[in-house]
């Protein structure tokens, strides 16, 4: 039996991080007997935009040090869009900067990231083509298609709720994420990204939504648990938890 502590940066609006991740780590426990705590830093953001994203980021070093004071043993930059907005590959600078910045605070630390995160399990779970649901406004959604497929993965659709106040992300109801994702277009499609965000709740719908539409789940929260879980050497599939936790 381990004990990991793990640090979360986040966007000041998120309600829904720190239950996800924290409850896709209580299965695996429930599994391994190891213990696991969060500890988070947030950075201003309320409103889904891209000047707010781009103020979040360039916060990042400052929540990134005083994470570091609690000497983690793993770091995950938890907002998904805030990297994919800022052009393809972003998420490779952003996860080497924060790793130095935490080294020169004097904790040494894997840093990972949402947007990463998504993109390393797609291809791990080797789906060449998805197809996806996102809160986003239509102009964001369309950074997120772009970043994926900078990637080498086909969106064949995606559908946009077009939400841009953060709370109320947070406060979308789960229960209709299955017949959304029944409505995308999914032929010739390899799994489905049932939330391309992490503050959009959806880890209670997976196993509903892949009754609908026939295909393995994934989502962000989902992706930065296995991420974070592959980082510390802590992996165990669980079920209910998506295609990345199969095994």
């Amino acid at each position: 039996m381990s004990s990991y502590r793990v640090g979360l940066l986040v966007p000041s609006s998120n309600t829904t991080m720190e239950t996800e991740v924290p409850e896709v780590l209580r299965r695996v426990a429930t599994e391994t007997g190891d213990r696991f705590t969060f500890h988070s830093s947030r950075m201003r953001m309320k409103t889904v935009s891209a000047d707010e994203l781009a103020a979040m980021n360039a916060d990042s070093d400052r929540a990134a040090v005083e994470l570091a004071d609690a000497a983690v043993d793993v770091m995950a930059y938890a907002c998904l869009v805030a990297i994919m907005s800022q052009g393809r590959g972003v998420h490779r600078d952003i996860e080497k900067r924060l790793t130095k910045t935490a080294a020169d605070a004097g904790a040494p630390v894997d840093v990972v990231s949402s947007a990463g995160a998504l993109v390393a399990g797609l291809h791990h779970i080797g789906a060449r083509k998805v197809s996806l649901v996102t809160p986003y406004l239509k102009p964001l959604t369309a950074r997120v298609v772009d970043y994926i497929e900078g990637e080498g993965i086909e969106v064949q659709d995606a559908i946009s709720l077009e939400v841009d106040d953060n709370l109320a992300v947070g406060r979308l109801d789960q229960r209709k994420l299955p017949e959304i994702a029944g409505r995308l277009d999914t032929r010739g499609v390899d799994a489905v990204v049932l939330s391309a965000c992490v503050q959009m709740p959806s880890l209670e719908a997976i196993p509903a939504a892949e009754a609908v539409v026939g295909l393995p789940v994934v989502t962000a929260a989902t992706a930065t648990s296995w991420q974070l879980l592959s980082s510390l050497g802590a992996y165990v599939p669980v079920s209910g938890s998506g295609a990345l936790f199969r095994g």
